[in-house]
């Protein structure tokens, strides 16, 4: 049987030019939020960054910016927007130490499967230096599933998410609740999670 995230990545080989090449506003607001709460040229790990357009808002307002993906070909996507490497990783994969003041991490943990998530919320916590900034965010729901693209979605509830966070050492994760949509056009109720690594 194959993985969700076999699907998920299959999508994203197969569509990657035209994923990378939609018409997408960068959220404005959230990454000005968490662009203010870093000092001025920190690093910045952008996670699961597809087509790189975040990455290039943090690019040009002066941040130290690396940039991975899952999928190799969204991360050749991204290298072409941002003009430098961008590293293929899976979540699972990441082993970083202390290396980054911020991750921003845009609709991409979403797709980590339920029962793996707690583990890459450790590991990402890892990752971030001490006192750390990670800005996520997941489509709400209450049970796992695939969007009609056959993609894998953990589709939390605020209350789960907040307990996978914690039990992976994340206190008191900030969530708000927001409407919006996604690749796929349909509304969506949208958790931001908002965390700081504190030792």
């Amino acid at each position: 049987m194959t993985k969700p995230d076999d699907d998920t990545l299959a999508f994203y080989r197969d569509n990657a030019a035209t994923y990378a090449a939609r018409e997408r506003k960068p959220p404005a607001t959230r990454l000005a939020a968490f662009m203010a709460r870093l000092a001025p040229g920190a690093s910045v790990l952008d996670l699961g960054c597809g087509g790189g357009h975040d990455s290039l808002v943090l690019l040009d307002h002066g941040f130290d910016v690396s940039a991975c993906d899952g999928s190799a070909e969204l991360a050749r996507e991204a290298e072409v927007r941002i003009g430098r490497k961008v590293e293929v990783i899976t979540f699972q994969e990441i082993v970083w130490e202390g290396r980054f003041d911020g991750i921003w991490a845009e609709a991409s943990l979403l797709h980590v499967p339920r029962t793996e998530l707690a583990d890459v919320l450790t590991r990402i916590r890892r990752t971030l230096k001490p006192g750390g900034l990670l800005q996520a965010s997941f489509k709400a729901g209450e049970t796992e599933g695939h969007d009609r693209f056959g993609r894998y979605f953990n589709y939390p509830s605020a209350e789960w998410l907040r307990a996978c966070f914690e039990d992976a050492g994340w206190p008191e994760p900030d969530i708000s609740e927001a409407d919006g949509s996604g690749y796929d056009g349909e509304p969506t109720r949208w958790l931001h999670v908002s965390a700081r690594r504190t030792a």
